[in-house]
């Protein structure tokens, strides 16, 4: 008698089960590109890129689904930008330009988790939060001479998105904040502006295959 009931009990336990896992979606992959601002350092950047604090950014992501609402992701995501070195007198002076190229590359590389708000929508809000290491490079040329500064720091993730389909391809947008505290600040306008962290906002598009 008992072993009947533990086995009507284990019959229903996996009828509810099964669905949920039929549902939960699995391995994914995208492509997104869209805008990045240096909101953390906004004076420092303005100052080398002619007034503009951001620019184009491009990346990549891989995810997989745990169950129906939470997923965990890795992603990568480039920001580049072209600019002039320059001097700064004090923080309440215009910025100088100097004449000497100047290149800048960001490339955070993180991992999160996040959840999904309505799951078997079609239109899917979702959050997140991550961590991960962020690279920075620093290219100048003064005098014929290339000057290269580099570092790498942890950096930390806030995702707001909205997917929408529900099939093999979808679409998302997606605003992430990022914050990578000292990777700036030791020399030039940073230092002047006492401005170390590289991080800031981004939104960006994104085209989702699920195989």
């Amino acid at each position: 008698m008992h072993r009947r009931v533990v086995g009507v009990g284990l019959a229903i336990l996996v009828g509810a089960v099964m669905p949920q896992v039929a549902r939960a979606e699995g391995f994914a992959i995208g492509l997104e590109g869209g805008y990045y601002d240096m909101t953390n350092a906004r004076n420092s950047a303005k100052a080398v890129f002619e007034g503009s604090a951001g620019g184009p950014a491009f990346g990549a992501f891989v995810r997989h689904g745990l169950g129906r609402s939470f997923f965990v992701g890795v992603g990568a995501r480039m920001f580049r930008r072209t600019g002039e070195r320059a001097f700064v007198a004090d923080k309440n002076s215009p910025p100088f330009r100097l004449g000497h190229p100047l290149k800048v590359r960001l490339l955070p590389v993180y991992a999160l988790v996040g959840y999904r708000l309505s799951p078997d929508s079609t239109f899917s809000p979702y959050l997140g939060l991550g961590a991960g290491i962020l690279s920075y490079r620093e290219e100048s040329t003064v005098a014929g001479e290339v000057i290269t500064e580099t570092a790498s720091k942890p950096s930390f993730h806030g995702v707001l998105g909205l997917e929408y389909g529900r099939g093999s391809i979808r679409f998302a947008v997606e605003g992430m904040y990022t914050t990578a505290p000292n990777t700036i600040g030791t020399s030039g306008v940073s230092k002047v502006y006492d401005e170390s962290d590289v991080g800031g906002a981004s939104v960006v598009g994104r085209i989702i295959f699920v195989p």
